[in-house]
């Protein structure tokens, strides 16, 4: 997940962009043709899908574990979950990206305070941090955006560019001076060369990055459709309730892992910056602000030592796993002094660890938007200079998970770190790269089209598996529904999973940190759910939560078999007793049919269990703790808060939350009294009551 310290570029130039409009007019209106955009074209793309080879020989020999039976339903050690109910939660609000440094009486320069006074950067800042975007955001994004514009117009050198926006980032106090420094020089080469080529004003730039959050600006650039092959789709198969007792696979999903190896005990880890608990986060100013051995709730990344006793407890606890979803996210949050060599070093060190903990063990990885450096910078194959193309990630990870997958898939790691694996005889998985659909990947701006061809070398993929009769799960980092996915490109992946529905049974996603699902619908049909998306929790605190993974027990080979998952548990260490012990203790928080009275995890009964969490207050506080992971500091949760952790698991397609979450919306004011038939109800009762007793007085 990113919580985006490269918003500091836009938060510097809001600042400033805001006093140019208002005091010298540098752009109240702008227009495409005033500008002196670079002569670039994009280079024609040969790449041919039909001509490449396919996984079409069974990936995996399982091991069969003769004692183990069907997922049990039931959730153990309830002693221990007890007296962790009995912790005191901590309701504080949760902490901003940007502190507020500055001292009470402290004024700003009079063109600061007029920018302060039109954009709230904190606002602006908690938005993007939580993903809850608004005409806030959209505001502050069109400042920047036209602010950058106008320079580049004006013919301002990258290097002049770069350094107004260290300047402006320091003297704000938005980050501190080496923030500054790092954000600036990474990301502001790369925003430059982009929006020197890109035919986008101000408008289309901002409702392409934050999408339903800043109008539905018309944008021909970015309004594309994938093709479907003249296949009719087949009849929709009712899905049965997975049989009891049959075979299963047990399958581990790790995600967003972000160990640091900067990581240091008793270091500062309540600092002002995005990454704390180094020792370049200084010391801590008291022992509460001191960084926990094993990990820590403020901004801290994974120890490498709780990454170790985490992997060595699932190797004893689950020596039986069939398989591992390992979906993404390794490097920190450090992102403003990240360098490529780095982060292929972190690639590397855990892929030898997940090597030697899980020999034999068949992993099918993911690409997160963290491996990049910068972070979320994946160029299209088509821009291919050496400085800018994504080639120096892709062929290492070409090599790296060649331990784990068959040489056919080679050719699309190596073109967009995306493949398809034929697992077992009519079962497979495909690994999508979520980061062409990543809207803060700046690339997309030059042309959000499909990139890579991901999405149509996709359906082709389905398109056999439904000849061959073969079930897919489709594994990925950024979930299809998350705000951080453009809209156009989450709008055809919904189109196709909803045209393959009975071919694909399960996706699986990290990215959000927390443990949550999204659903899909037929589009036509809202009252028909065709899909659902298992976000597993992440491994590591960042922030505010306890580490955790996944377990998954899929249908397995036999001649009923659905492919459908038959349940799942969700595992966790609670960080506060482990600092406090120095005993780390992993265990199973929830089974997701125990825990939600689910007769079985079908798209349906997902469905429900929606409607039932949003009448249901004493269900909605259960899903929520697990939601958090039984974080001891999460904060409380009101009636906004649930409609929005509603709405997203409503929500499979991303900037939509007006067509799918209107009725659920409306059932949660209901609950909470808020819509005006509750509180005419309450007025009516109200009333009733105080005329019943006064009747009861007088008699």
């Amino acid at each position: 997940m990113t919580l985006t310290p490269t918003i500091s570029v836009w938060l510097v130039l809001v600042a400033f962009g805001s006093w140019q409009a208002r005091e010298v007019g540098a752009f109240p209106t702008y227009h495409n043709s005033k500008r002196q955009a670079i002569n670039w074209t994009q280079p024609e793309d040969e790449w041919e899908i039909l001509s490449l080879p396919r996984s079409i020989t069974p990936h995996i020999e399982l091991k069969y574990f003769e004692n183990r039976t069907n997922a049990d339903a039931s959730i153990s050690d309830e002693e221990f979950l007890e007296r962790l109910r009995r912790i005191k939660n901590n309701t504080s609000t949760p902490r901003m990206l940007w502190y507020d440094n500055t001292p009470d009486g402290l004024a700003y320069p009079p063109f600061v305070e007029k920018a302060l006074k039109l954009f709230n950067l904190k606002q602006v800042s908690y938005e993007i941090e939580h993903s809850l975007l608004s005409k806030v955001s959209c505001t502050a994004c069109k400042a920047g955006a036209g602010l950058l514009l106008h320079y580049i117009h004006l013919g301002k050198s990258e290097a002049e560019i770069i350094k107004m926006i260290y300047q402006f980032c320091s003297n704000l106090n938005i980050q501190s001076p080496r923030v500054c420094e790092g954000v600036s020089s990474l990301f502001g080469s790369e925003v430059v060369y982009v929006l020197q080529r890109t035919p986008l004003g101000p408008d289309e730039i901002c409702s392409f990055v934050i999408g339903d959050g800043c109008e539905d600006t018309y944008n021909p650039y970015h309004e594309w459709e994938v093709i479907f092959p003249p296949v009719p789709k087949p009849p929709v198969l009712e899905l049965p309730v997975p049989k009891e007792g049959a075979p299963f696979f047990k399958v581990l999903q790790i995600s967003d892992t972000h160990y640091d190896p900067h990581y240091v005990e008793g270091s500062n880890a309540d600092c002002n910056e995005p990454l704390c608990c180094r020792l370049s986060s200084g010391r801590p100013s008291n022992p509460n602000a001191a960084a926990g051995k094993w990990g820590d709730y403020r901004k801290c990344d994974t120890p490498k030592r709780t990454v170790d006793n985490m992997l060595s407890h699932i190797a004893d606890t689950h020596s039986d796993i069939d398989y591992i979803l390992w979906t993404g996210d390794l490097p920190p949050h450090d992102v403003w002094n990240q360098t490529k060599q780095e982060n292929l070093e972190i690639i590397k060190e855990t892929v030898r660890q997940m090597t030697e903990k899980f020999p034999g063990v068949p992993i099918f990885p993911a690409l997160g938007n963290h491996e990049s450096a910068p972070v979320n910078s994946f160029p299209p194959p088509y821009v291919n200079q050496v400085d800018n193309s994504i080639a120096w990630l892709y062929d290492e990870l070409d090599l790296q998970w060649r331990r784990w997958l068959p040489q056919s898939v080679s050719h699309t790691i190596k073109r967009g770190a995306f493949y398809s694996v034929l697992v077992r005889p009519g079962f497979r998985i495909i690994s999508l790269n979520m980061n062409y659909c990543n809207n803060k990947n700046w690339w997309l701006l030059l042309n959000s089209t499909d990139p890579a061809t991901e999405l149509q070398w996709f359906i082709y993929e389905l398109q056999s598996a439904e000849f061959s009769n073969e079930k897919v799960h489709v594994i990925g980092h950024i979930p299809p529904g998350h705000s951080d996915c453009l809209k156009v490109w989450s709008r055809n992946f919904y189109k196709i999973i909803a045209r393959y529905e009975n071919t694909i049974m399960a996706q699986f996603y990290g990215h959000t940190h927390y443990d949550e699902f999204e659903m899909f619908y037929d589009p036509h049909d809202l009252g028909h759910s065709n899909n659902v998306a298992y976000i597993g929790p992440s491994v590591s605190p960042y922030y505010d939560l306890n580490p955790g993974y996944r377990i998954y027990y899929v249908d397995g080979d036999h001649d009923t078999t659905t492919r459908l998952v038959i349940d799942h548990e969700s595992w966790i260490m609670n960080l506060k007793e482990a600092n406090l012990y120095d005993y780390p203790i992993w265990y199973k928080l929830y089974t997701a049919r125990s825990a939600y009275n689910m007769k079985a995890l079908r798209p349906a009964d997902w469905d429900n269990l929606i409607t039932e969490l949003a009448h249901n207050q004493e269900l909605f506080d259960l899903y929520y703790k697990n939601y958090w992971k039984n974080s001891p500091v999460r904060p409380a949760c009101d009636a906004e808060c649930r409609k929005r952790i509603l709405c997203d698991a409503k929500s499979g397609r991303s900037h939509d939350r007006r067509h799918f979450c209107a009725e659920l919306e409306a059932k949660v004011d209901d609950e909470s009294g808020k819509s005006w038939k509750s509180w005419i109800y309450r007025g009516l009762s109200n009333s009733v009551d105080i005329t019943l007793g006064a009747a009861r007085q007088i008699f």
